[in-house]
């Protein structure tokens, strides 16, 4: 079975060092008093009930899976709803949500830390309280005041749980064609009818009620996504108390046979008239439920930041131990037949890449999610818009590059293992399949890669890319005469240089036909990821090189990691730039018959 110990120390390097994140929310009025201390007791708190009570069911959940009694009704896993309670007795579900509703107030990153841990525990379970989350987001930015004090603090309290209705048979990541319609009742409130599938927590027994974000159609809405509304459709309809009191007819039809993250249900939903209220304006439902996708997107980042962590962990403990050959060089045990594999090139190559991705991965999301506090919560209006721009051209790259690179990760866990990867009780397997799906919804990858390069770059014309840009030119600029840090600068100039020219090809094409785009963009993608994972290493480095004299082999180990990183996995940017230049004709000329 595997284990799971939280990396506080990487953690706590990424907060305090790197991101120095108790001066940054000096700038933010409400969150001003939290200090270091503060943040590192909950984290450790986290910690405990990460590895103590969520991952010891993450491999008896994944073998039993969700269980359809009959009749609409689901049962999660064994313990599964017993470490929810203790989740909600705990107060984990108010972390970051507003006083007002009975939330603690605290920041969005470190809710996103916590978050890391709970999904290198258990990532099937930490899909329940997290798509909640994103539930109670979206009715706080989008709810009616009437609505946010019904529905919010029985979602803060984690008294009731949430979903996103979005899938339908036959329209996955093409909201524009979805039927499920909405009827208006005349008293405020609508009769929702249509089916839903793929809804992740769709059904379960950990909470007494199910909050579902439903998108539907009314009577004569415009064709496309101009014409999606969103509902609130509980499972149980609030009575005078704001208790769950009637069943509404909105049921669980079945729930589906996966290739991973079993103890999560994932369900296929009927909407029989059920009764729900409209949720923000009319025909106007993306808007209001792209604050959840959103979330969601920075959560399939999480999501694969815990599995790449705890898949290297486990990885790295067992090249430690595990004897096979000698080294290349001279025997390193000679009281033994064999030396461990971690001696061998090729085992530490995987190590590495594992190592690199996932603390790049790291920086990089918490760094994003700090920003999001600024976008919500900073005083100056320019400082929001500078946070929220920033927050948006990098969305896809947390989802997409983030969880491209944890199916590496996992791949490779599993292949330190060797025919022990391949078995279940070792635990690997099953994170190369729960890392499957982070790849695939709230937007496939390909769909973040277009979303990137269509609406985030080309759109603006390229004004949110050279926001970024000037934080990479601000670091260059600061650190260009110091002799220690040029091999690292170099090559984060010469990426930035490399995606600056990449960008203005593909848009001067692109203008022409508009194919081009949709052919460059997933090779575009993964070469401003690794732009961006090249800042932070860079950043990194620099803190590493300025305090490895003090002995501490955190900082040596930091810096050889980074050195890893670009000799080795930022030499790739240069088979993607070819691929982006590639063009559209190859791959759009052979007609469709013929394949």
């Amino acid at each position: 079975m595997p284990s799971y110990t939280a990396p506080m120390r990487d953690m706590q390097f990424v907060l305090h060092e790197l991101l120095n994140v108790e001066q940054e929310l000096k700038a933010l009025p409400s969150h001003a008093d939290v200090d270091v201390d503060t943040i590192n007791a909950i984290l450790e708190e986290g910690a405990k009930f990460a590895s103590t009570v969520i991952q010891p069911l993450n491999q008896s959940g994944d073998e039993e899976g969700c269980t359809y009694v009959g009749d609409g009704v689901v049962k999660a896993p064994k313990g599964f709803k017993e470490a929810f309670a203790q989740y909600v007795e705990a107060g984990w579900p108010a972390l970051s949500s507003d006083p007002e509703y009975g939330g603690q107030g605290l920041p969005h990153f470190v809710n996103n830390a916590f978050y890391e841990m709970l999904n290198s525990a258990n990532q099937a379970w930490t899909m329940y309280p997290g798509l909640t989350h994103g539930a109670y987001e979206a009715l706080h930015a989008h709810g009616t005041p009437e609505q946010k004090q019904l529905y919010l603090p029985k979602l803060v309290s984690g008294e009731w749980t949430g979903t996103m209705c979005l899938t339908e048979p036959h329209c996955g990541s093409d909201l524009g064609i979805l039927r499920s319609k909405a009827e208006p009742v005349g008293d405020g409130s609508y009769l929702i009818s249509g089916t839903k599938i793929f809804i992740s927590s769709g059904e379960h027994d950990l909470s007494e009620n199910i909050i579902h974000l439903v998108l539907a159609r009314l009577p004569g809405a415009p064709e496309g996504t101009k014409g999606i509304s969103l509902f609130i459709v509980p499972k149980f309809l609030p009575n005078a108390e704001g208790k769950a009191g009637e069943r509404n007819p909105v049921k669980c039809q079945s729930i589906e046979h996966k290739m991973g993250i079993h103890g999560n249900a994932t369900a296929v939903i009927n909407l029989d008239g059920a009764k729900g209220w409209l949720v923000g304006e009319a025909n106007r439902g993306l808007n209001a439920m792209f604050v959840m996708m959103n979330g969601a997107r920075l959560g399939v980042g999480m999501q694969s930041l815990g599995l790449s962590e705890v898949a290297l962990q486990n990885s790295l403990a067992y090249a430690k131990d595990r004897i096979q050959f000698r080294a290349a060089k001279a025997p390193v045990n000679k009281d033994k037949a064999a030396d461990p594999i971690i001696v061998h090139a090729d085992v530490r190559r995987m190590l590495f890449t594992q190592k690199a991705y996932t603390e790049a991965g790291r920086a990089f999301s918490y760094w994003l999610a700090l920003n999001i506090d600024k976008e919500l919560s900073h005083p100056d209006e320019a400082a929001r818009k500078e946070s929220a721009d920033l927050v948006a051209l990098l969305t896809p790259i947390v989802k997409a590059f983030v969880s491209d690179n944890t199916w590496e990760t996992t791949n490779l866990a599993l292949q330190c293992f060797g025919g022990h990867g391949f078995i279940k009780e070792w635990g690997m397997e099953q994170y190369v399949r729960d890392a499957r799906i982070n790849m695939i919804y709230e937007g496939t990858n390909s769909i973040q890669a277009l979303d990137l390069l269509a609406r985030k770059v080309l759109a603006d014309g390229g004004a949110k890319l050279k926001k970024f840009g000037k934080l990479i030119q601000k670091f260059i600029v600061e650190n260009q005469g110091n002799e220690a840090m040029k091999e690292f600068i170099e090559p984060l100039m010469d990426i930035g240089d490399k995606v600056t020219k990449l960008t203005g090809e593909i848009g001067m094409k692109a203008m022409k036909n508009p194919e081009e785009a949709t052919a460059a963009a997933v090779p575009y993608q993964r070469v401003v990821g690794h732009m961006v994972f090249s800042y932070f290493w860079a950043q990194m480095a620099k803190i590493a090189l300025d305090k490895q004299a003090s002995g501490d082999g955190f900082y040596t180990a930091k810096l050889a990691t980074a050195r890893f990183y670009f000799a080795k996995l930022l030499p790739e940017t240069a088979g993607y730039i070819r691929q982006a230049r590639g063009g559209s004709d190859v791959l759009m000329s052979l007609d469709a018959s013929l394949f």
